[in-house]
């Protein structure tokens, strides 16, 4: 799947331009072969307008509270399987360099469940894909239906015969105190 990104902003007078224009390279974990994550944008604090910074890596997988990613992640079939069969000290280590923070929230009885202090929002843009909860609560999501994650404890299953492909971002948020989870 190729992935472009087109970015616009202004010039020193105001004028309305495009910054950028360019394709987006996928992130892999080589323990998890078609996993794919595109890191379309990013910021670790309210971002300001008018803007015409351009893309800059972000130090951590998941953003501090009022940062943001946006991205697209290709997620292979049977994740389920392929998590419970790889590696885990290689997944962890090569995602330690190229995703720092992303394996750390993964639960190590139960392969893909993890909770974030992230509201999550995103739309499915091909495959089925199912999302599970706590007491194994699960709904399945097919192209063109949107979730909105709110922090909560859960996973992301290909239970089928095709990549699902998912367009999201992950908004950093507060957890109070009295929520229950595991944060970040």
């Amino acid at each position: 799947m190729k992935v472009r990104r087109v970015v616009t902003g202004q010039d020193a007078t105001g004028k309305s331009i495009f910054v950028s224009d360019e394709h987006v390279e996928p992130i892999t974990l080589t323990p998890v072969p078609g996993l794919k994550f595109y890191p379309l944008w990013s910021a670790d604090e309210t971002p300001q307008l008018p803007s015409a910074r351009t893309h800059s890596a972000q130090s951590r997988y998941f953003p501090p509270t009022g940062g943001f990613r946006w991205l697209i992640c290709a997620l292979p079939q049977e994740s389920v399987n392929v998590l419970k069969a790889c590696d885990v000290q290689a997944l962890r280590d090569e995602a330690a360099n190229k995703l720092p923070g992303l394996i750390d929230v993964l639960e190590d009885d139960h392969p893909g469940m993890h909770t974030t202090d992230t509201i999550d929002v995103g739309v499915i843009l091909s495959g089925q894909v199912t999302l599970e909860l706590d007491d194994e609560a699960v709904v399945t999501l097919g192209p063109g239906d949107t979730f909105v994650q709110n922090g909560t404890r859960h996973a992301w299953h290909n239970r089928g015969d095709v990549p699902v492909v998912i367009c999201f971002s992950l908004i950093g948020a507060h957890r109070t105190a009295h929520a229950a989870g595991k944060p970040t």
